[in-house]
């Protein structure tokens, strides 16, 4: 398939597996609720008898004083340790490679279908100036979340659009399925086109 280039009479010719694979809801869902999960971190923290800051000495004879009791770091004391205590747990869902990429390329094609993929020759600035950049998504009707794939993002870049909210920056191998699918267009240059092409087929 051809795929128009923004400012250019020329097309890209790309791979159909890529950029014009059919959508699938389950899959696109599955991948980028686990790439947002891998993220998380467990933070419920209890301690055990084990771990409590204090003595493990014996409270009081064993005789003649009622119930029998060891160390105060037992559960049944106030200030104790927890039974079960809960530890940080992993959030991590397994997704396999073929998976990932074919949900990469659903929502390529998706995108494209939908008209919110643009395809530039290249996209650079010459200084690091957040109006300029901010001048050239003006020119291109970006939309106000608009994602930026390079081959390889340059400081420069990088810079301009630290200060623009909503606006990302990502070369090739920093892309991921959440930013793609939060975007309301992505604009990519033929060279980062080229290699996600070699990345996903």
């Amino acid at each position: 398939m051809e795929l128009t280039i923004t400012g250019s009479a020329n097309t890209l010719s790309v791979s159909d597996a890529v950029f014009g694979r059919e959508f699938s809801q389950d899959l696109v869902h599955q991948v980028v609720v686990a790439y947002r999960n891998a993220s998380r971190a467990g933070t419920k923290a209890q301690k055990t008898r084990s771990e409590v800051n204090g003595t493990t000495k014996k409270s009081k004879k064993q005789k003649g004083g009622g119930a029998r009791h060891g160390a105060l770091t037992a559960p049944i004391f106030v200030g104790g340790g927890v039974t079960f205590a809960a530890k940080p747990r992993s959030f991590d869902q397994k997704v396999n490679r073929k998976q990932y990429r074919a949900a990469m390329a659903t929502i390529l094609s998706e995108l494209n279908r939908q008209g919110r993929l643009k395809v530039v020759d290249a996209f650079a600035v010459d200084a690091p100036k957040t109006s300029a950049l901010a001048d050239k998504l003006k020119g291109l009707e970006v939309g106000q979340r608009p994602l930026i794939v390079t081959e390889d993002a340059s400081d420069n870049l990088y810079l301009s659009a630290r200060n623009l909210p909503y606006v990302e920056v990502r070369d090739v191998q920093g892309l991921d399925p959440a930013s793609l699918v939060g975007a309301d267009t992505v604009v990519i240059t033929t060279e980062a086109v080229k290699k996600i092409e070699e990345w996903l087929v």
